[in-house]
């Protein structure tokens, strides 16, 4: 394809707007439109000054038709505006969950294949800086076998993160599983393979709504690995991804860890990306002092450097970095998930396809 690739953004709430001024700022695309039925949609292609469309149909009926979309709506919206676009011959960046059930996760991406188009899921923290250090430490074997991981992602969301418009996020589908820990979900599998069995204690609600608050999880992994993730978004904590990495500029930094990747020769947390080994001692032991080697990072915009990368897939120069069926592998752990908490026993993770 010569020239811009054009990409319309689909949706104008939370996180649309963030997407639609990466796209405007990137030389190698063209913000084709922006579409959402409500006033919001309308402001924000105002704003960029680019056309404004109500649905999908209207954009896919007009001379804004795109190379590309990125699906920013609600997540029980993603699968029926996903559909309606690959039918359509355009390529999609849908953001996590994929889909809010297993079923139709799966029919959205057996369409796109057998159309040939292609699907890339917003799992943006592959492209994360401090996420891509890690994965290379882990890569060189500079910290053994992996043997385990220890995860917290914990904060507290205000009672008016819940209200209308997002009156959403307090049913079942909106709660912190689906909307914040498969992100982490997703990462994890970055970092050490898939899932294959989980067991979920619920942590007690406080806020009376029908999504979960978090629970105590306990993860086995494909590669024998082993796991433990602490997550809650109802308790005051500086233990989370955002805050470790600063990547959201409306959550203030606070640089404290959220993994700790023990391996058979060493341990790596993140995001501080510390080493701990005994590479300085000839005896390993834990009568030895251990010694520390800080890792350097080049701090780039997640949100940029996905964006390209979507430029190469709908170009065909690279494959999706997470792809369906990967947002489809996330979004079964954290169904199994669901399943540990209401039943109170372990459950194995079937395959995405």
């Amino acid at each position: 394809m010569a020239g811009p690739i054009k990409i319309a953004v689909i949706g104008a709430g939370l996180i649309g707007p963030r997407h639609a001024q990466t796209v405007a700022a990137d030389s190698n695309a063209l913000l084709s439109a922006i579409v959402d039925l409500t006033s919001a949609g309308e402001e924000l292609a105002r704003k960029l000054k680019v056309p404004y469309y109500k649905t999908v149909a209207d954009l896919l009926q007009s001379a804004d038709k795109p190379d590309g979309a990125i699906i920013c709506t609600p997540n029980h919206t993603h699968v029926a505006v996903g559909l309606e676009l690959v039918r359509g011959g355009v390529n999609i960046l849908v953001e996590k969950p994929i889909s809010t059930d297993i079923e139709s996760g799966q029919e959205l991406v057996r369409t796109a294949q057998e159309l040939g188009v292609k699907v890339l899921v917003g799992h943006h923290r592959r492209f994360n800086s401090y996420m891509l250090a890690a994965k290379d430490v882990v890569a060189s074997g500079r910290i053994g076998d992996l043997v385990a991981i220890n995860g917290i992602w914990a904060t507290y969301k205000p009672l008016d993160y819940f209200d209308p418009p997002a009156v959403w996020r307090r049913a079942k589908t909106g709660g912190v599983i689906l909307i914040n820990l498969i992100h982490e979900i997703d990462l994890m599998h970055y970092l050490l393979g898939p899932i294959t069995r989980v067991y979920a204690e619920p942590i007690p609600s406080r806020r009376g709504f029908d999504a979960d608050e978090g629970a105590a999880i306990t993860l086995r992994f494909k590669s024998g690995a082993v796991g433990s993730f602490l997550l809650s978004d109802n308790v005051p904590s500086p233990h989370n991804f955002e805050a470790g990495t600063g990547e959201n500029p409306l959550i203030p930094q606070a640089g404290k860890d959220f993994y700790r990747l023990f391996g058979s020769e060493a341990t790596l947390s993140v995001p501080d990306l510390t080493i701990w080994s005994y590479a300085n001692t000839t005896v390993k032991s834990w009568l030895s002092p251990l010694t520390t080697e800080e890792v350097t990072v080049d701090v780039k915009t997640p949100f940029e450097s996905q964006l390209a990368h979507f430029i190469k897939v709908i170009k065909g120069a690279e494959e999706p970095s997470c792809s369906g069926a990967d947002g489809l592998r996330a979004l079964i752990v954290c169904d199994a998930l669901k399943q540990s908490l209401e039943t109170g026993a372990p459950v194995d993770v079937a395959s995405p396809l």
